[in-house]
């Protein structure tokens, strides 16, 4: 491993008229994603394939053409000119190898979560803005038609006040070995909410309650709960026992109700346009007490989402966030507030459930403000 500098090296003036060079860190699981996009992106030369099993990464170059095999990351950025590099390796070595490129002046994407602890992840952030980099964090799923239909319908105010968010994401396995199922599976749906509220993603505190029924020294399941503003509510349930698949977010508001169901490629989006009316209700708590609710009964509708694929609008982000200096959709601080979310979750599991506060919290929402 390199040992860093005091002072990080300088990007070199970013390229408008050119292919950038990108290198792919890691050929397990996601790396072939990676490497499919940046070969097919029109903004992406695909130079190089890093990984210390060099027969996966040989077999991985094959399958695209003439790329360039190396074993570590150090004899990569010694040997291979690049403007970026992506990582696609286990969450624990996501901190030397970000830092280790960012020292080395590259752009970084790096698979979330975006670091092993908020302290690495404020780190590297604050060592991209120092050097004029771009980090950016494959919050994957914010980049899809869905989701960012999502934001739309949110931000323009279709929606309403929003008053609850009750997110499911569970699946039958993968247990993994170094993470529980809230570091696994709750950064894909933490990192949407960031994407799609008003705000960004800001809790004070958060609650988590986890379970290990199978005894595997980490909790496989999980529920997740905290406040938005207006005192609206967000839980979160994760599983990896479930033998049914379920990845699904339900978005109520005071005018319409959201509900995105990604498994239901027919229909990702619903809009409900039905729910319980606010509107007219007295403001005490005692005259709110004893009021009727009123219901509000409408149309649902599904709206049109043009599909294309995630990951290269993802490669198609970098490249121009590079071109144009500036900070990523889900870039690092996008990451630093998952991983604060995350860190908080783990300290309420320690304390039986109880509250733990969002280190971080009063900055960002002063900063929304």
């Amino acid at each position: 491993m390199r040992k860093f500098s005091s002072k990080a090296s300088t990007p070199p003036p970013s390229p408008v008229n050119r292919k950038l060079r990108v290198a792919v860190v890691g050929a397990g699981y996601w790396g072939p994603n990676l490497v499919r996009n940046f070969q097919s992106s029109p903004d992406w030369d695909l130079v190089a394939i890093c990984d210390l099993d060099l027969a996966r990464a040989r077999k991985l170059a094959a399958s695209v053409g003439e790329v360039a095999v190396v074993e570590t990351l150090d004899e990569l950025l010694d040997t291979i000119e690049v403007d970026a590099v992506a990582i696609a390796t286990p969450a624990r070595t996501h901190y030397g190898t970000v830092m280790t490129a960012l020292r080395a002046g590259k752009h970084v994407l790096v698979e979330k979560p975006l670091a092993d602890s908020r302290e690495h992840g404020a780190e590297m952030v604050a060592t991209a803005k120092a050097a004029g980099l771009v980090l950016m964090a494959d919050h994957t799923y914010c980049y899809t038609p869905a989701v960012l239909k999502m934001q739309e319908l949110i931000q323009s105010g279709s929606l309403g006040e929003i008053l609850f968010v009750d997110s499911v994401r569970i699946n039958l396995g993968l247990i993994q070995p170094d993470v529980d199922v809230f570091w696994d599976l709750a950064p894909h749906d933490l990192a949407i909410l960031d994407f799609i509220l008003p705000g960004g993603l800001n809790p004070a505190e958060v609650s988590a309650f986890g379970a290990d029924p199978l005894g595997t020294g980490r909790d496989c399941v999980g529920h997740l709960n905290f406040r938005l503003p207006n005192d609206a509510t967000a839980h979160i349930h994760v599983n990896w026992l479930s033998p049914t698949k379920i990845r699904q977010m339900v978005i109520g508001g005071s005018l319409r109700t959201l509900v995105w169901d990604d498994l239901n490629p027919q229909q990702r989006l619903s809009v409900y346009d039905r729910g319980v009316s606010i509107d007219g209700q007295p403001q005490s708590p005692g005259e709110r007490k004893n009021s009727a609710v009123s219901y509000r009964l409408g149309d649902t509708w599904s709206p049109a989402l043009q599909e294309r694929e995630a990951l290269a609008q993802v490669v198609e982000e970098l490249a121009l966030c590079i071109r144009t200096n500036r900070e990523a959709r889900t870039g690092g601080s996008s990451g630093l507030r998952v991983l604060s979310v995350l860190e908080a979750a783990t300290r309420s599991l320690g304390q039986d459930g109880r509250s733990a506060a969002v280190e971080g919290a009063e900055a960002q929402l002063e900063r929304a403000l």
